[in-house]
């Protein structure tokens, strides 16, 4: 009881922090996606998320540490895949990666006041619901990819509800990988299961969290017809991994 009662007031601060911290940030978006070009603006974003939620994720008691980030090339650009626990996930993942990055996002989520703006200056939008949109996407994040930028995909596709340690992929992040001839990071992030309770609404609880790169996966050479062949390959890998780190979750 006492701790529900903590809980609920740690939500309602790190709400609050969120929003007042986001407003300067939107201003600078606006300034830079206005007045830049797209290659510059994209590196301001990015690093600008990365001190954003530097310092914001201290602020609410749930540091990150990222391991692996040795595996990132210079000179190359890649398919990140996340596991996706809580949406306390999203301002650890694409912050996390090192390197200006795209993620595939709901459009619906571009729609709530200045947060939405932040949120599609870092995102390809799509309509889940439209196979049109679904469609168009496939383009716009192999464009990104030619762009030299990363792509961060969260493949189970929404947030992992089972009780397994990974939900079933699905195709997309493996599909854009080999279309643009791109090799894949796979990524776990461990800890924001504590963070956010699965049932319980505006209840929080501070937890640290760790974020895992893995080597990279070459697509190199490899055809579109291979897509679930690498999909099971890079699941296997991540389950692996996940599993063998269960003390972190």
């Amino acid at each position: 009881m006492v701790k529900d009662v903590f809980a609920r007031i740690y939500f309602v601060y790190g709400m609050l922090l969120f929003a007042l911290t986001m407003i300067p940030v939107a201003l600078l978006f606006l300034i830079v996606r206005n007045t830049c070009s797209e290659s510059f603006a994209s590196k301001v974003i990015q690093k600008t998320f990365q001190v954003w939620m530097g310092i914001y994720m201290p602020l609410i008691f749930c540091p990150v540490t990222h391991r692996g980030r040795e595996h990132f090339k210079k000179g190359k650009n890649y398919v990140v895949t996340l596991n996706h626990n809580t949406l306390a996930d999203v301002p650890v993942s694409s912050p996390g990666i090192p390197g200006p990055n795209r993620t595939l996002a709901k459009v619906e989520m571009s729609k709530i006041p200045i947060f939405g703006y932040i949120y599609e200056s870092g995102s390809i939008l799509v309509t889940r619901q439209d196979a049109q949109s679904r469609k168009e996407s496939y383009g716009k994040m192999v464009d990104a990819l030619n762009k030299g930028l990363h792509l961060c995909l969260f493949p189970e596709g929404t947030r992992n509800k089972t009780a397994e340690p990974l939900a079933r992929f699905y195709d997309g992040a493996f599909k854009v990988a080999i279309m643009a001839q791109k090799p894949i990071i796979p990524g776990l992030i461990f800890g924001t299961k504590k963070i956010l309770h699965p049932t319980k609404k505006m209840w929080a609880w501070p937890h640290k969290v760790e974020f895992h790169f893995l080597p990279e996966i070459s697509t190199e050479g490899m055809h579109v017809d291979q897509t679930d062949a690498l999909k099971q390959q890079v699941f296997t890998i991540m389950k692996e991994y996940y599993i063998a780190h269960s003390h972190l979750i």
